[in-house]
């Protein structure tokens, strides 16, 4: 008796785990909703791009999702503007996570990160794994780095608080977040948004529980399909009232 009334709390508990993980990653095919006008999609486990007429932003955050606990959050982004906007210069100031709770943080200062000992843990474990983010429009095909952080140890790097978009140019980088005292990285929704010099694009990302990792990480493919699927029947919705 006591074996089977385990099993049956062990499957209970599977089921409950399941049901908490899809309806928590419902959010990931047909939200979550950003606050401007835009396209996101999903292209890996961790990784997604988002954008407008005006910019495009891809984001990793498989080091931030394991990270949690912490109060130094870790992303690796990707920008570039659109085909016929002009360049444009992006600041340390474009950058911020709106945390779940709706306030801003924005990104660290180099100061911070070297007094915080240039994050080296945060560093190796993004180096040990990490998502591709290679994801920018067919003409952005000129590599330009994001050198907001560098290594106070090597004399030869050096941190630049801005930095010069253009269509042809994708530019990549690790940026960082010191989160306010008191608050860490814990399971909820946020967004990395970026100001271009018209508008904001906003990256939706998702710290998640164990059930909500596992869950996501067997079946993101399928969820990546049906968030393309929804994005595509609500175009046709918004075409077919505007006829």
């Amino acid at each position: 008796m006591n074996i089977r009334r385990n099993l049956i709390v062990i499957l209970i508990g599977s089921v409950i785990a399941a049901v908490v993980a899809s309806v928590a990653m419902a959010q990931e095919t047909q939200g979550p909703k950003p606050e401007v006008p835009e396209l996101y999609t999903i292209k890996g486990a961790f990784a997604r791009i988002a954008y407008n007429n005006e910019g495009w932003l891809t984001l990793g955050y498989r080091t931030a999702n394991d990270s949690q606990g912490s109060d130094w959050m870790l992303l690796e982004a990707g920008v570039t503007v659109r085909k016929g906007v002009p360049n444009q210069k992006l600041t340390r100031a474009s950058f911020s996570v709106k945390m779940p709770d709706g306030s801003m943080v924005p990104m660290a200062s180099q100061e911070e990160y070297q007094k915080a000992g240039y994050q080296r843990a945060l560093n190796m474990r993004s180096d040990t794994v990490r998502d591709s983010i290679n994801y920018f429009p067919v003409g952005a095909n000129q590599a330009c780095p994001m050198l907001f952080f560098s290594d106070p140890a090597d004399s030869r790097a050096l941190a630049s608080d801005q930095f010069e978009v253009s269509s042809q140019r994708a530019c990549v980088g690790r940026i960082f977040f010191k989160l306010p005292e008191g608050q860490t990285i814990e399971p909820g929704q946020y967004w990395l948004s970026v100001k271009f010099a018209g508008s904001t694009v906003e990256a939706p990302f998702r710290i998640m529980t164990k059930d909500e990792e596992k869950y996501l990480k067997k079946n993101w493919k399928d969820l990546k399909k049906e968030h393309e699927a929804y994005l595509k029947s609500q175009a046709e919705k918004a075409k077919a009232e505007q006829q």
